[in-house]
């Protein structure tokens, strides 16, 4: 599932920018198609302009309600008339999602049995100070059994030395916000209210874990850029046009 809303505050209308021939939306829709265990791919949306470009390069798209606050309500409104057990939300802002991991997200949900964790997501391993210190990387913690204990915006784990400052190129692992959910769970998640972690860091995955849900974390070498700026689009922009002038 593709949830997709035209209103963004930082590059408005950007899941339509379509300077490279194709919108956004279609590149994250094209990226998602044929992903290992992938059955069936929709947009959700509330907007008639995203319904009719869904349209117009062939994908199932779906109306839901306007009135929703995050991506996982409208994902969760259209999963309510659905018979797939599992569901993969992918934002319509990732044009370089990596199939393979789509794929581990949905063999992390199937594998286990009924007592296995009814949400997974993704994580890289990243070794930067920099990127630990920045708040809009969130960082996430796992046990051995690979399942988050905490989400945050703060650098943790906070690895300690002498006065207690950041040790350089000590590892953490940066979470990205693509998710698989178990349908039947994702309509519980949803009618759970946000919890106190959850509007203190503004990260809507803590509400699972407050409720004492499992969040099963699937660790990947694939480096996620979603797009939120015009300059990161242009970004992308260059990239394709380079990467198809050397398919030619």
């Amino acid at each position: 599932m593709i949830p997709a809303r035209l209103q963004s505050s930082r590059f408005p209308r950007k899941v339509l920018a379509r300077e490279t021939g194709k919108y956004l939306i279609q590149h994250v829709y094209e990226g998602v198609a044929g992903a290992p265990g992938i059955t069936r791919v929709i947009i959700a949306t509330d907007s008639e302009e995203i319904h009719a470009a869904a349209q117009s390069f062939g994908a199932e798209v779906r109306w839901t309600s306007p009135r929703h606050l995050s991506g996982t309500d409208r994902v969760a409104e259209v999963a309510c008339s659905l018979t797939e057990s599992l569901i993969i939300n992918v934002q319509g802002d990732e044009p370089l999602i990596a199939r393979e991991d789509l794929g581990h997200l949905v063999e992390a949900l199937s594998a286990g049995g009924p007592r296995a964790a009814p949400m997974a997501t993704l994580a890289r391993q990243r070794q930067d100070a920099e990127g630990q210190l920045d708040p809009n990387n969130v960082k996430v913690v796992v046990g051995l059994n690979g399942q988050a204990l905490y989400f945050s915006r703060a650098p943790i784990p906070y690895v300690r030395r002498g006065e207690g400052e950041v040790v350089e190129e000590s590892p953490w692992l940066h979470h990205i916000g693509v998710y698989g959910y178990r349908r039947k769970f994702l309509e519980t998640f949803t009618r759970l209210p946000p919890g106190r972690l959850e509007k203190l860091e503004k990260l809507e995955q803590l509400r699972a874990l407050e409720n004492g849900f499992a969040i099963q974390v699937v660790e990947t070498r694939q480096v996620y850029a979603g797009i939120d700026t015009e300059e990161e689009y242009r970004t992308f922009v260059k990239w394709y046009r380079d990467r198809s002038a050397k398919l030619i």
